[in-house]
């Protein structure tokens, strides 16, 4: 991550935009009372750090060939899951700040936010098979590891999300997104963790902490997602919830820019 960031400027800017609302936010904890109009300006234009990395992800994925290589794809379907929370962040924001009514479960919102999980899976997928994921699991230790991995992360959806939680077929979509949110995240780490652990000795290290980086912006992610189906009901703009959502973007972003540094070493070795 640090390399990135003293390379590349636009992580530089990434990371100032990150504690320009790190600051925003401790400041208003500190000394403001959660209806100041601060706290809803913030829940709106934190989401500029995720169009930033989404907009840097797209540049950057052209100079890898775009939708002609696979690492192009892969870096256009994180980009795109980035702008997807962006789209939720924004619906909610209308309900707030246009409507004037509480978010409601299922929303517009959730277009974006559930339809991030999608792209993050193809794109992790595709980091998989560019880093070269098929060619290793020709062992039974990898095998294993392909069939256990998903297994746990599955079961820890199911206790952390799930295991409380009644089968309602009478609310279709709601059911859905309940089970869906977790279970679709739990993928997407998943093969994180198999790319990260099955491509150890295929790349000699060179994508080996970027991998880790992402693995650890999806948990993020995740983690955030969790707090808030938990805790829907007393979210406000700008709680600690925001911030760690804030915290999964810059993450992200970041974790994309950093294939622009693997890309600039394999131009300068050619």
């Amino acid at each position: 991550m640090w390399e990135t960031i003293h390379k590349e400027y636009k992580a530089k800017i990434a990371l100032g935009l990150f504690l320009f609302f790190t600051v925003w936010w401790v400041i208003m904890h500190l000394l403001l009372e959660s209806d100041h109009f601060l706290y809803h300006y913030y829940g709106v234009f934190y989401g500029i750090i995720a169009v930033w990395g989404a907009i840097w992800g797209i540049a950057i994925a052209r100079k890898w060939g775009g939708f002609k290589s696979i690492m192009g794809k892969a870096l256009l379907m994180l980009s795109f899951g980035l702008l997807a929370q962006e789209f939720g962040q924004n619906a909610y924001s209308y309900y707030i700040f246009v409507l004037h009514v509480d978010i409601p479960y299922p929303s517009i919102g959730d277009i974006g936010f559930f339809g991030t999980i999608p792209f993050y899976i193809y794109g992790a997928y595709l980091l998989g098979k560019a880093a070269g994921v098929k060619f290793s699991l020709n062992s039974a230790k990898n095998k294993a590891q392909a069939f256990l991995i998903p297994a746990v992360m599955v079961a820890i959806c199911y206790i952390l999300f799930l295991r409380n939680y009644s089968f309602d077929l009478s609310t279709p979509l709601t059911t859905f997104l309940t089970y869906g949110y977790p279970l679709g995240q739990a993928i997407y780490i998943s093969i994180g963790i198999l790319t990260y652990s099955l491509t150890r000795g295929i790349l000699g290290g060179v994508m080996k902490a970027k991998i880790l980086f992402l693995i650890f912006a999806f948990s993020a992610q995740f983690l955030a997602d969790y707090i808030f189906l938990f805790f829907q009901q007393s979210y406000y703009p700008g709680s600690p919830i925001d911030y760690l959502y804030t915290v999964a973007y810059f993450l992200m972003a970041i974790g994309i820019m950093q294939f622009e540094t693997i890309y600039n070493k394999l131009r300068h070795t050619e």
